[in-house]
């Protein structure tokens, strides 16, 4: 695959796989996961780019963070991207962390050249009722008790809850997604919805000049399958629907994801 190494920047800890020399592609996952969810495309896009998959505070091997606002995540986005001294990159956002990869390109144009929103919610209405394993996993008074007591099997009907094909869940996502506290995550949900209420993401892109992709899995059981047509009013952007997928495209459909992603980050289609 050519180079795989790790360390923390500006409190995210950065992986690196593929050529350093290749054009650079930034993978960002959601809430309560980690860069590891990536891994069943990681192959492929490493191929032929510099893949940079960070853990978000709080998730993976990052630490907590005083803040868990996106803005702010996506300001020390930014700052570990300029000591890198990457630019402009592609950047992918896996659901919540869409929302990152927007609010760095709002924030920042000069370093973002595209942007691929895999299942990623346009706004809260959009938001479908939860599976049970989750609501209880997430909210009081079981969730904090049942968050010290989650197995390995837990964690991963938790990743599959959410999928509509069958999965192989990776070894080392269930051990990052262990390492999440109960409040971080608690907290993150929050902050991410704060963020879409004041503004939907199909208006925050119309307000950019960028390219943009939206995959979404046809059978999403989180967000209304139907709501990636929202995207359909930003200039530069393509929707793609995949069939019988649900929540984790990189799980579910990796080559037909992976597919996708390599195509846009060449053409910007």
């Amino acid at each position: 695959m050519g180079i795989y190494d790790g360390k923390h920047l500006h409190g995210m800890h950065v992986v690196h796989d593929g050529p350093r020399e290749a054009p650079p592609l930034v993978l960002i996952h959601g809430s309560g996961a980690s860069g590891s969810s990536w891994g069943p495309v990681v192959p492929a896009l490493a191929s032929r780019y510099h893949v940079i998959r960070i853990d978000l505070p709080g998730h993976g091997q990052s630490p907590p963070a005083p803040s868990y606002d996106v803005p702010e995540q996506a300001a020390g986005l930014a700052a570990a991207l300029d000591e890198l001294g990457l630019r402009p990159v592609t950047v992918a956002g896996h659901s919540s962390g869409g929302y990152i990869a927007t609010a760095l390109a709002e924030q920042r144009p000069d370093l973002v050249g595209s942007l691929a929103l895999i299942s990623s919610g346009p706004s809260p209405d959009a938001l479908l009722p939860q599976p049970v394993l989750l609501r209880v996993l997430i909210g009081p008074p079981l969730g904090p008790l049942l968050w010290r007591i989650r197995s390995d099997a837990m964690l991963r009907r938790g990743v599959t809850a959410v999928c509509n094909r069958p999965v192989d869940v990776p070894d080392d996502l269930v051990a990052d997604v262990r390492g999440i506290g109960y409040r971080t995550f608690r907290t993150v949900l929050r902050r991410n919805g704060a963020y879409i209420a004041e503004r939907s993401v199909p208006a925050r892109l119309t307000a950019l000049d960028v390219p943009v992709l939206v995959i979404f899995g046809a059978a999403d059981p989180r967000w209304d399958p139907s709501s990636a047509h929202h995207y359909d009013t930003v200039p530069n952007a393509r929707v793609e629907q995949l069939p019988d997928v649900g929540h984790f495209p990189m799980l579910e459909a990796p080559e037909a994801t992976g597919e996708l992603l390599l195509r846009f980050a060449a053409t910007g289609r």
